[in-house]
């Protein structure tokens, strides 16, 4: 599983800066067809798709405040809401798009990283732990 995980994260980190970098490349590469329409709506599943495993994976750990892996994820999802909230606002602000939900949503991944950094500064009880019992007492 540990190679699975290393594997899975090595490309799927590399596919995400081809496609955080040069969209149009990556598309034509991965593709074979420019980004517009179809290869437009398949990109945009398929990132619809990582959106779903994201939130798929943040709701399975969410009582698994403890771990390493949880801690992994938080971090994740720092990179991603910093990401996201510079990528949307860049296309506000430099590229002058301007559809009703852009700025609610660079407000939104702003708030969520901050509450990212907010959790990874907490410190946070060691696995198994009863979070009931206080230490020595038990």
């Amino acid at each position: 599983m540990r190679t699975l995980l290393a594997v899975t994260a090595a490309l799927e980190v590399g596919t995400g800066v081809a496609l955080a970098g040069a969209p149009s490349a990556a598309v034509l590469f991965l593709l074979g067809s420019p980004l517009g329409p179809p290869a437009g709506a398949v990109l945009g599943r398929v990132l619809g798709a990582a959106l779903i495993s994201l939130g798929a994976a943040c709701w399975c750990a969410r009582d698994d405040t403890a771990s390493r892996t949880a801690t992994g994820l938080v971090a994740a999802l720092l990179l991603y809401d910093v990401a996201a909230a510079s990528l949307l606002g860049y296309a506000r602000i430099g590229l002058g798009m301007s559809g009703p939900g852009l700025w609610p949503a660079v407000i939104l991944h702003s708030a969520l990283a901050v509450w990212c950094v907010a959790c990874l500064r907490t410190p946070r009880p060691k696995a198994g732990a009863d979070p009931n019992v206080r230490a020595g007492r038990g």
